[in-house]
């Protein structure tokens, strides 16, 4: 399961609005075959993989996925059919689909057919690597992180005479990798009049483009904005005059499963106030700046117990920057 844990990984960021699954064929505890769903309408990775075993399945084998196989007719026929037609006589399933239409009852086709069926194994690494689709599936609302580079006393700036980097360039690399698996990215009017960022990956390969999502109360951006001059001018879209939940609810029903926070202060400090957050990722930088522009601007919460709680924080060194902080 951990070998087909790794092969879903390598679809993430690719396979938006479907989740990211991997599988395994083992037999005579070799993997004899490996696969991952790579796009949506290719094929699930379950049949990528028994594909790749061209002979007679061997009623000895075990077919390992990390998700329930698919038993309805999508983009590609369901995985329970020819899972069932090849002959598969084991299967290993890591967590449930939480897809209403699938949920439990690809397990249910597969046993009815005489396949002996174990799941939940390794299910908890195998939930957390779909919690964006988990969370879209079931309520239709994107998955939602907040990202930022921060300097110790909590700004996003510098003073306007100084560098405008915080975090060191590693850092910068590493949330080029978070865009990477992210359908949207979202940011304020300021940022763009102020920053005139490209808010695309870059120097990562084979990762698609997110769409650029815009906040501005009146619409009036500047015509030159790298976002509508460049290559990827037709992945962005503004949003005139409307709140931040109602943003966020449009996009999720317009398939956009995850989404990207990255500011400005203000937007983050909506999003935060609100509990729009399912993630904040954070990089800090190791300096005191005293600039202008807060992280997370607001009134903030009447009293602690009032206020956001994290859970699951965990921290990484990166370069000189001295965290990068979770929250899910």
């Amino acid at each position: 399961m951990r070998v087909a844990l790794n092969e879903a990984r390598r679809a993430i960021g690719l396979t938006s609005p479907n989740p990211a699954v991997g599988a395994v064929l083992v037999l005579d505890n070799r993997i004899v075959a490996r696969g991952h769903h790579r796009g949506a309408g290719e094929p699930h990775a379950e049949i990528e993989c028994l594909r790749k075993f061209s002979r007679a399945i061997p009623a000895k084998s075990t077919l390992y996925v990390t998700l329930e196989p698919c038993s309805t007719v999508g983009r590609t026929g369901p995985c329970v059919r020819e899972i069932i037609e090849r002959g598969v006589k084991n299967v290993v399933i890591g967590a449930i689909d939480l897809n209403p239409d699938h949920a439990g009852r690809g397990i249910a086709l597969l046993r009815d057919a005489g396949i002996k069926v174990r799941s939940g194994i390794l299910a908890d690494e195998c939930v957390v690597l779909n919690e964006t689709f988990n969370k879209w599936i079931v309520t239709r609302r994107p998955f939602v992180i907040a990202k930022c580079g921060m300097s110790l006393d909590g700004r996003l700036t510098r003073p306007p005479e100084e560098s405008r980097w915080i975090t060191s360039a590693a850092a910068r690399r590493h949330a080029h990798r978070l865009r990477g698996t992210v359908d949207a990215i979202l940011v304020g009017a300021n940022t763009i009049k102020i920053d005139n960022p490209r808010l695309t990956v870059r120097r990562i390969r084979g990762k698609n483009q997110p769409w650029r999502v815009i906040l501005s109360r009146s619409g009036s951006l500047p015509k030159s904005a790298k976002i509508f001059t460049d290559r990827f001018a037709r992945r962005t879209m503004v949003y005139r005059n409307k709140s931040l939940d109602g943003v966020l609810k449009d996009l999720g029903q317009n398939n956009i499963t995850s989404v990207l926070i990255e500011g400005g202060g203000e937007i983050l400090g909506q999003a935060l106030g609100q509990c729009l957050i399912d993630k904040l990722q954070l990089y800090i930088g190791p300096i005191f700046t005293g600039g202008p522009v807060v992280a997370f601007a607001g009134q903030g919460a009447a009293s602690t117990r009032e206020a956001p709680h994290l859970a699951r924080p965990t921290y990484q060194r990166i370069d000189s920057d001295i965290t990068r902080f979770l929250r899910s």
